[in-house]
């Protein structure tokens, strides 16, 4: 007897498949998690959805993503992962050693995340000519610890998922650099040719 797939409501905004929110999409698509999507508008008519939302209970801040789990409404896209991840046993590392290694990368791509957001805002050419090439050479280092291609070796983790969507999201508003470090592009490559990812990405662009 099979047990029946663990289902999810997603809330997010309608923008593509950029955002915070889409790290999660990936991971639960990897994952095998069901979910149902609901989408927002992201304009003038946001905040009084955000407003209606927090009356909800949908999400504390205001702000999205949020994930309805197992009874719970979970946000903060990195602890959803956290979350996610250690609910389902795997995805988080093994050892302590582990954990952290995974937990002080998604630290770095937290601090990724923040500068995008405000170059998006306002240009700032410190952000493509600086930042991204030094937050890359760093994830290089960290990638080039173990033979790859992922964090952890052999071993996928949530913060995979977030250094990918690092680069895609870069790579889509020109700012990621000409040449990425060679454990970067083992990992790109082999992240993009795990089953579930290649279907979604192959939905999600259908060029591709």
């Amino acid at each position: 007897m099979t047990s029946t797939p663990p289902r999810a409501v997603y809330h997010y905004f309608d923008i593509g498949p950029v955002g915070r929110g889409e790290v999660i999409k990936l991971f639960m698509k990897d994952a095998g998690i069901e979910f149902k999507q609901v989408l927002y508008p992201y304009d003038h008519t946001w905040p009084k959805i955000s407003q209606v939302l927090q009356q909800q209970g949908t999400t504390r801040t205001g702000q999205l993503p949020a994930v309805e789990y197992q009874g719970m409404i979970l946000i903060q896209h990195i602890p959803i992962l956290r979350y996610l991840a250690r609910d389902l046993g795997r995805y988080d590392g093994e050892t302590n050693a582990e954990k952290y290694l995974v937990d002080a990368v998604s630290d770095i791509y937290i601090d990724w995340r923040y500068r995008c957001g405000a170059n998006f805002i306002k240009k700032d050419d410190t952000y493509k000519d600086e930042f991204v090439p030094q937050y890359y050479n760093t994830l290089g280092q960290y990638y080039n610890d173990h033979e790859g291609p992922y964090l952890l070796g052999d071993k996928v983790t949530y913060a995979d998922f977030a250094v990918y969507q690092s680069i895609d999201g870069d790579e889509r508003t020109g700012t990621l650099p000409f040449t990425l470090p060679d454990s970067l592009i083992r990992f790109r490559e082999a992240f993009e040719q795990r089953p579930n990812i290649t279907s979604y990405l192959k939905d999600r662009n259908p060029a591709l």
